[in-house]
């Protein structure tokens, strides 16, 4: 099983950007062949996909972010990225990293605090 470590978090003005970063140890093999997703929970609000990437970099975004966020994978590293600019308050969450769909014991995530 994969195990994920989240990194990058912090607070930011609105327009800000950050970047985060999930380090992924565990199976190699098993990380390549593995759709790697970004998600998010906000306060009182049920944890959502905010972005995943195939191992050949075919990705998909919420509309939510569509156009501010980008997901990238390194596969020769064992990681995964999310850049995020433009960022909003309602973006204010803990951002997770999983395979998707998720199968792996969730991290302790990143707090991303959007507010001026």
């Amino acid at each position: 099983q994969l195990q994920l470590v989240e990194s990058g978090g912090g607070l930011v003005q609105p327009g800000g950007s950050l970047r985060l970063s999930c380090a992924v140890s565990g199976s190699s093999l098993q990380f390549r062949f593995s759709v790697m997703g970004w998600y998010r929970q906000a306060p009182e609000k049920q944890r959502e996909l905010v972005a995943r990437i195939r191992t050949g970099g075919y990705t998909y975004y919420a509309d939510s972010v569509k156009g501010r966020f980008t997901i990238s994978r390194d596969n020769a590293k064992n990681t995964v990225s999310l850049q995020m600019n433009n960022l909003r308050p309602k973006d204010t969450a803990v951002y997770y990293c999983n395979a998707w769909p998720e199968n792996a014991d969730w991290g302790q995530g990143t707090q991303v605090t959007v507010s001026s």
